[in-house]
C-alpha cells in the first residue's frame, strides 16, 4: 500500500549549507521514525518558502543516496503571516503500516505547524 508521511523544519539562514543541512535532518528524522527503506520509497516532494532560494532541498536527498527515487522541489505560496524559512516534505512509500502508525515529523520552529499530531511523534 502507498502511504505518505509529512514533516517540516525551519532553516536558520538562507544559505546552501543551511538549507541542505536542514533538508537532510528532516529527511533522516522521517526515515528513522517510520523505518523507511530507500527501495520502498515511491517519491519525495519538498516545498520551500519563498525566502529560501539558495539551494534545492532535493539535492540533500540525492546526497543521502536517493539516486533513483523521483524527487520534486516546489515553492510554497507566499501567504501573509505564514511560517518563514520553512522546508516541508511529503514522502510517499510502500508500507503495510496503518495510517495511524505513521509518524509525521515537525522540527525546530515548524513544531508549531501541527501541535495536534506531535505528541510522541518527535522522539527520533
Amino acid at each position: 500500500m502507498l502511504r505518505g508521511v509529512r514533516g517540516a523544519i525551519t532553516v536558520d539562514n538562507n544559505t546552501q549549507e543551511d538549507i541542505l543541512k536542514a533538508a537532510e535532518e528532516l529527511l533522516s528524522a522521517v526515515i528513522t521514525a517510520n523505518n523507511i527503506k530507500k527501495e520502498d520509497t515511491a517519491a519525495i516532494i519538498f516545498t520551500v518558502t519563498p525566502d529560501l532560494n539558495k539551494a534545492f532541498p532535493a539535492k540533500a536527498a540525492r546526497m543521502c543516496g536517493f539516486k533513483t527515487v523521483p524527487l520534486l522541489d516546489m515553492l510554497q505560496p507566499d501567504v501573509e503571516g505564514a511560517l518563514q524559512k520553512c522546508i516541508r516534505i511529503l514522502l510517499l512509500w510502500n508500507t503495510h503500516k496503518d495510517q495511524e502508525e505513521i509518524k509525521h515529523i515537525y522540527l525546530k520552529g515548524a513544531k508549531k505547524l501541527r501541535p495536534d499530531i506531535l505528541e510522541g511523534n518527535n522522539d527520533v
